[in-house]
C-alpha cells in the first residue's frame, strides 16, 4: 500500500532509500535536507545529495536550518504525511516533528543498534576493528538513536573495506530495509524491539584533522585508519613540512623507532609491526602508487614521519 512520506536525509547515504521509496510506488510529499553550503575551490553554494536526487525526480525540498521556527513545524504538519523517513538527516527532530507523521518516523541508521548510536557509526566500527556492522531500522525517539529497532540486517568487515566501500553496502541494505519495513507498516508492522543497555556504545562525529596516523600505535591499528578514514577525512602523515595521504596500505614485516622509514619501500615501523603505504596522494597532486611517488619525491630509509 502506498505511504505519504516525508524523506529527510541529505548526503550520499540518503539517496539509495529515497530512490527505493519511489520504486516501490510510495509519495514522497516532501524532502527535507540541509542547506545549501559553500564547497569547493570557488565556494559556490552547492546542494546535498538527496536534494540533487529530488529535484531531478521534481521533489520539492525544504532546508531550514534548524526545526525549532513554529512555522516550519507547521508545515511539515500540514504536510499530512503517513510516515516520515530518516536517513542521515543531520538535525536533530524535535518531538512535535516526531510526532507530526501518523505512524511516526523511522530512521535508517547504519549500525546494528546499540553499538554505534550517533554521527558516524560506518567509520568508528572500522576503527574499532568489528568483525561485522549492519543497519537497523528504528523508531525515532527523542534521544539519540535510542529508540525501539523493527528491522536490521549484519554484513560483516572484510580486510578490504574502507568507509567508502562499507558505506555504499550499507546504503544498499539501509534502503532495502526500509521499503520492507515500510510495505508492512499498516498490514503486518514488525515488532519492536527495546534496545538494551548492554552494549550501548557511541560514534562520535569525525573531525577533520584526526586522519594523522599514529605511528606509536600496532601496525594493525594504524592499517584500519587508512581504511576507516578513507574517503574523509583522509589518513595522512607529515613529511618536510607536506601532508601526504595514505589511500591504501598493507602490514609489512620490520621494527624501529615508531614512525622511522625501514626501507626503499616505504615500509614505517608502529609501535608494533609496520605498515607499508601502498597508495598516496600529496596535496594539490594526483593519487598515485608509491613507487612512483618515491622516484619524485624521496622518503629515504632512516626517515621519521611525522
Amino acid at each position: 500500500m502506498s505511504l505519504r512520506v516525508i524523506f529527510m536525509g541529505s548526503p550520499d547515504f540518503a539517496v539509495p532509500s529515497l530512490r527505493a521509496l519511489l520504486d516501490a510506488g510510495h509519495e514522497i510529499v516532501r524532502v527535507y535536507a540541509q542547506p545549501p553550503r559553500p564547497a569547493g575551490r570557488g565556494q559556490r553554494e552547492r546542494r546535498c545529495p538527496a536534494h540533487v536526487f529530488a529535484a531531478e525526480r521534481g521533489i520539492e525540498t525544504s532546508t531550514p536550518a534548524n526545526l525549532k521556527d513554529p512555522a516550519d513545524r507547521a508545515a511539515l504538519a500540514a504536510l499530512k504525511a503517513d510516515v516520515a523517513v530518516v536517513a542521515a538527516y543531520g538535525l536533530i527532530l524535535p518531538k512535535a516533528v516526531l510526532e507530526a507523521p501518523r505512524l511516526g518516523c523511522l530512521n535508517v541508521h547504519a549500525s546494528l543498534l546499540p553499538r554505534w548510536r550517533g554521527a558516524a557509526p560506518i567509520q568508528r566500527a572500522l576503527l574499532a576493528g568489528d568483525a561485522e556492522t549492519g543497519v537497523t531500522i528504528m523508531r525515532v525517539v527523542p534521544a539519540l538513536d535510542a529508540g525501539p529497532m523493527l528491522l536490521g540486517e549484519a554484513t560483516p568487515i572484510t580486510e578490504t573495506d574502507t568507509a567508502r566501500t562499507l558505506h555504499d553496502r550499507l546504503a544498499e541494505i539501509g534502503a532495502r530495509l526500509i521499503v520492507d519495513v515500510l510495505g508492512r507498516l499498516q498490514a503486518d508492522p514488525p515488532t519492536e524491539i527495546e534496545q538494551p543497555e548492554a552494549g550501548v556504545t557511541y560514534a562520535a562525529k569525525l573531525d577533520k584533522d584526526e586522519g594523522r596516523l599514529d605511528w606509536t600505535r600496532p601496525a594493525a591499528e594504524v592499517a584500519r585508519a587508512v581504511r576507516g578514514y578513507t574517503p574523509w577525512p583522509g589518513a595522512w602523515f607529515d613529511f618536510d613540512g607536506t601532508r601526504i595521504k595514505v589511500l591504501e596500505a598493507e602490514m609489512a614485516d620490520g621494527d624501529g623507532h615508531p614512525g622511522a622509514v625501514l626501507d626503499d619501500t616505504l615500509a614505517v615501523a608502529c609501535g608494533r609491526g609496520a605498515l607499508r603505504p601502498l597508495r598516496l596522494q600529496r596535496a594539490g597532486k594526483a593519487p598515485m602508487d608509491a613507487p612512483a611517488l618515491l622516484r619524485g619525491f624521496p622518503i629515504p630509509p632512516g626517515t621519521r614521519l611525522g
